[in-house]
């Protein structure tokens, strides 16, 4: 099992930028997801093993950057841009075995405990 620690997350005006960091007690292909009340949870972003190879969720491209520090087992999401239809619980996730599709939670093998993203108006 890969231990997950999400930090970064606070309060932004739209239009604002934010950075996710993930720390992992081991290395694996990653994602991040996000949550918002009421809704279900969705894809954000991926990134492989290596870092060479990355994926985004349609709403986000251009806008979002996935990256990982191999040396220090850390992911980051960096946010720019950020509209309140952004704010959630955005949490990262570790995918062990390739199974399935990495844009799905089912995907996907260790999760974080998430944090609160909020973006005012």
């Amino acid at each position: 099992q890969v231990q997950l620690v999400e930090s970064g997350g606070g309060l932004v005006q739209a239009g604002g930028s934010l950075r996710l960091s993930c720390a992992a007690s081991g290395r694996s292909a990653m994602g991040w997801f996000r949550q918002a009340p009421g809704k279900e949870r969705e894809f954000v972003a991926a990134i492989g093993w290596s870092g060479y190879v990355t994926d985004y969720a349609d709403g986000v491209k251009g806008r979002f950057t996935i990256s990982r520090d191999n040396a220090k087992n850390t992911v980051y999401l960096q946010m720019n841009s950020l509209k309140p239809e952004g704010a959630a619980v955005h949490y990262c996730a570790a995918r062990r075995y390739s199974r399935g599709n990495s844009t799905s939670g089912s995907g996907y093998d260790d999760w974080g405990q998430g944090t609160q993203v909020t973006v005012s108006y």
